[in-house]
C-alpha cells in the first residue's frame, strides 16, 4: 500500500488460469484495452497489465497477469501463483474438456498461493451460445460446490467481461477490510490496521457469489 494525498493505493496481484485457448488474453485485452484479437496467439509463459478502480474514496490497483494453459509452460508459471489474492478460472462453454480441467486448475491454484484468494468461475466465449457444450446451471452448480464466484463473458461482445474482473477486485478489497490477509508480505505493504472497516462493494458482491451472469 501506497500513501497519498488522497489517501491510501492498493496493488492487488490477481491471475487468470485455464486451459489453452479459453480466451484468458482475450478477456485482459478486453478489459484493459478493450480490444479484442480474432488471431491471438497462445501465450508463452506470462504477461500482465494494471487496471485502477477507485473504491471507497481509495484506488485500489490490479495488476492482472495472463498465465500460459498449456502444460509444458505449468511448471515456469506455478512461482507467479504465490502473492495473488484474485484468481478467474477460466473454462471455454463450447468446450467441455476446459470445464472438466478446472478442478486440477483449482487445486493448483490452491497448492501455490499462500493466502486468501478471491476465486471467480468465468465460463467464457458464451457468445457461442449456439454450440454451448456447458449450461448455465452446470456452472453455477460447480461454482457452489467449490465456494467460487460465477459467471458467463464474451471477450468477443464484451459481455460482462468488465463486471467479472471489478467483482473480484471489490472481494479482495473487501477480505482486505475485514483483515483476512494476515501474510507477513502484505502485513508490511498493506497495513492491514488502517484499512476501513467498511466497503461500499460488500452487499453488492456477496449477492453476486454463487448466482450466474450470462449473456
Amino acid at each position: 500500500m501506497e500513501d497519498g494525498e488522497d489517501g491510501e493505493q492498493y496493488l492487488f496481484k490477481i491471475v487468470i488460469i485455464g486451459d489453452s485457448a479459453v480466451g484468458k488474453s482475450n478477456l485482459l485485452s478486453r478489459y484493459a484495452r478493450n480490444e479484442f484479437n480474432l488471431h491471438s496467439k497462445a501465450t508463452i509463459g506470462v504477461e500482465f497489465q494494471t487496471q485502477s478502480m477507485e473504491i471507497d474514496g481509495k484506488e485500489v490497483k490490479a495488476q492482472i497477469w495472463d498465465t500460459a494453459g498449456q502444460e509444458r509452460f505449468r511448471a515456469v508459471t506455478s512461482a507467479y501463483y504465490r502473492g495473488a489474492v484474485g484468481a478467474l478460472i477460466v473454462y471455454d462453454i463450447s468446450r467441455r474438456t476446459t470445464f472438466d480441467s478446472v478442478p486440477r486448475w483449482l487445486q493448483e491454484l490452491n497448492t501455490h498461493s499462500d493466502t486468501t484468494v478471491a476465486k471467480m468461475l468465468v465460463g467464457n466465449k458464451c457468445d457461442l451460445d449456439n454450440i454451448r457444450n456447458i449450461s448455465v446451471e452446470e456452472g453455477k452448480s460447480l461454482a457452489e460446490v467449490e465456494g467460487l464466484f460465477f459467471i458467463e463473458t464474451s471477450a468477443l461482445d464484451s459481455t460482462n467481461v468488465k463486471k467479472a474482473f471489478e467483482i473480484v477486485i471489490r472481494e479482495i478489497y473487501s477480505n482486505v477490510s475485514r483483515k483476512v490477509l494476515n501474510s507477513d508480505s502484505y502485513k508490511a505493504e498493506l497495513s492491514v490496521n488502517r484499512v476501513s472497516l467498511t466497503s461500499n462493494g460488500n452487499d453488492e458482491t456477496k449477492q453476486t457469489s454463487g448466482k450466474s451472469s450470462c449473456c
